[in-house]
């Protein structure tokens, strides 16, 4: 059987209030936790000599860790609820935050980013214990301003290298470690889980693949796994890819990053917000299309101030598509298997956004260029678009 939640009376929208606002600090957290390695890759790479591959590897690691650990936790929530799970995630993420404290070789920073993978997992903690506290119409909203914790990236494309410049590079780690002990404790004292919150008892994997098989499930998986994908692999690779390409500092070439972060994050739930008022489906669609044409324009490194109009364009198209996505996902798949449809669309996700940085950096040790990346980006996202226009199933349950 699967989770089973009640009506929750009027006299409980103010522990949603405070259900959300916990939920959404966690996540941003673990977040920032999740994006330690990206921003200080620059300085591995020239502290270590690490070759451009070298550095993709080193970033995209928690990358994926963090999309697989989406299904675990996923299915930890279903059964110990989401109070203490995220409790449990925020405080073991501790570990390896202050491990890459003291992480001065690659092999080690391999190791650390492995285990930092996890606090990426923390999504899938968060949309089943936001949306118990949410009745149906109010979740798409609920959900989208849970999903803006993903501002944890650009507050660590922002903060990390500052902190590291001005009180030295473990400084990031020891601020990270403390953020997460205090949600951590938030959570283990004053959060809790919806009123009529049930665990589930049916196994995991049965209720798994059973949305797994779900054609919807598998197009929205892909199309995510472009929007969010694009947004993760920009979020980890830009700065390398800005100080490359324009002879930016680490420091300058972070911030821009970090606004591209930023400006997909804040467009997240406006995508939802469109999609109740005009469709999913145009939504996503006039998003990929965005996507295509701003990855033609920088493809080739044009002027700066052209560049950064072609990525925070993107940018902007990218945050509309995840709230697109996910507006869809609430409407077009039955609600038993609203919980287990998140986990395979999160996780493909957020793998999405591993093999790009690792492609890229293929690609630019190879030819000395990003072009052949980026126009790949435009011929994928072209091909979503038609496939989103004239294929996509659409359906509503009831």
């Amino acid at each position: 059987m699967t989770t089973v939640r009640q009506p929750l009376p009027e006299a409980t929208r103010g522990g949603r209030t405070a259900a959300l606002v916990l939920a959404t600090t966690a996540f941003a957290v673990n977040f920032w936790a999740w994006a330690l390695l990206s921003p200080l890759g620059p300085t591995y790479k020239d502290f270590l000599g690490l070759s451009p591959l070298a550095v993709s590897v080193l970033v995209a690691v928690p990358v994926i860790v963090g999309s697989l650990g989406r299904i675990v936790l996923g299915g930890l929530t279903d059964r110990y609820g989401g109070r203490t799970v995220f409790a449990v995630a925020s405080l073991l993420g501790v570990v390896p935050v202050v491990f890459l404290a003291f992480a001065e070789s690659y092999p080690t920073l391999l190791v650390g980013g492995l285990l930092l993978g996890m606090t990426g997992a923390t999504f899938a903690i968060g949309v089943p214990y936001v949306n118990g506290w949410f009745p149906p119409e109010r979740r798409g909203l609920a959900l989208g301003v849970f999903g803006m914790g993903n501002v944890g990236t650009a507050v660590s494309g922002f903060a990390t290298p500052w902190l590291a410049v001005e009180f030295g590079h473990k400084i990031p780690f020891f601020v990270v470690a403390a953020a997460l002990v205090l949600v951590g404790l938030a959570f283990l004292t004053v959060g809790r889980d919806a009123p009529g919150t049930q665990a589930a008892t049916e196994p995991f994997l049965t209720r798994f693949l059973a949305a797994a098989r779900l054609r919807i499930t598998r197009e929205l998986a892909a199309m995510y796994a472009l929007t969010f994908g694009g947004f993760v692999a920009f979020g980890v690779y830009l700065p390398l890819y800005l100080k490359a390409a324009y002879g930016l500092t680490t420091a300058d070439a972070a911030a821009r990053a970090a606004g591209f972060v930023l400006l997909a994050t804040l467009t997240r739930p406006v995508g939802g917000w469109l999609a109740d008022r005009v469709g999913s489906r145009p939504v996503l669609g006039w998003a990929l299309a965005a996507v295509a044409a701003c990855a033609i324009v920088v493809a080739f490194a044009p002027a700066m101030p052209l560049a950064t109009a072609g990525f925070l364009t993107m940018a902007a198209a990218l945050g509309l598509g995840n709230g697109a996505v996910f507006a869809l996902l609430g409407r077009a798949v039955p609600a038993r298997m609203v919980g287990s449809a998140t986990g395979v669309v999160g996780a493909a996700g957020g793998l999405g956004g591993f093999l790009p940085p690792i492609l890229m950096g293929l690609i630019y040790q190879a030819t000395g260029s990003y072009a052949i990346g980026l126009m790949l980006l435009a011929v994928v996202a072209s091909a979503a678009f038609v496939y989103c226009w004239f294929v996509l199933q659409a359906g509503e349950q009831p």
